[in-house]
């Protein structure tokens, strides 16, 4: 066998181990999500590194990934790729994460004479950010997560539809209206 014939084959069993590795799991078997479980988490755990997360961080959602697909093994399509859920599984987990921890960083001057400030220009910029945070909050919920993924995390329009299971061309009309919405609410800024 050629070795381009023997890769195929390979990829053929490991796609027909991957579906009845999904059957066992939907039906409970233990044994069939430990497999599944040591083939996967050393890759997912990689993966949501190369995205940023942090090692302990990385940990945390790779075991709520897990055990979402065990939590839902019911559900389980034998003809999806399995891997495929769980990867995009602890992706949402990750994103979910960056957004609820997600902080607007301080809105200072970047010169250094621009920093010596009086009291009340220091009280006017604290009164402008509390106005910006109460601008973004009050944007409608998927609005103010694509706005939040997009600028806060710095994700891109794929990366913020793939963390909210929507269309890139949703998540591009969102932050059209979050950014005429935050325009109009802080005209007077």
């Amino acid at each position: 066998m050629t070795p381009v014939f023997f890769l195929l084959a390979v990829l053929a069993d490991a796609s027909a181990d991957d579906r009845d590795l999904a059957i066992a799991i939907r039906n409970g078997d233990h044994a069939a999500f430990r497999v599944f479980f040591d083939r996967h988490h050393g890759a997912l755990s990689a993966y949501l590194m190369r995205r940023g997360v942090s090692a302990e961080e990385a940990a945390d959602l790779l075991q709520h990934a897990f055990v979402t697909i065990w939590e839902k093994r019911d559900t389980l399509d034998p003809e999806l790729s399995l891997r495929g859920y769980l990867f995009r599984i602890g992706l949402s987990k990750a994103y979910n994460r960056f957004r609820d921890t997600a902080r607007l960083t301080p809105l200072e001057p970047h010169h250094a004479e621009e920093q010596a400030r009086t009291p009340d220009e220091d009280m006017h910029w604290d009164e402008m950010r509390m106005r910006i945070h109460a601008a973004i909050a009050s944007l409608p919920e998927k609005r103010r997560l694509v706005f939040e993924l997009r600028y806060l995390q710095e994700l891109s329009i794929q990366e913020t539809a793939d963390a909210l299971e929507l269309s890139p061309k949703t998540v591009e009309n969102h932050m059209t209206m979050a950014l005429r919405d935050l325009r109009e609410r802080l005209r007077e800024l």
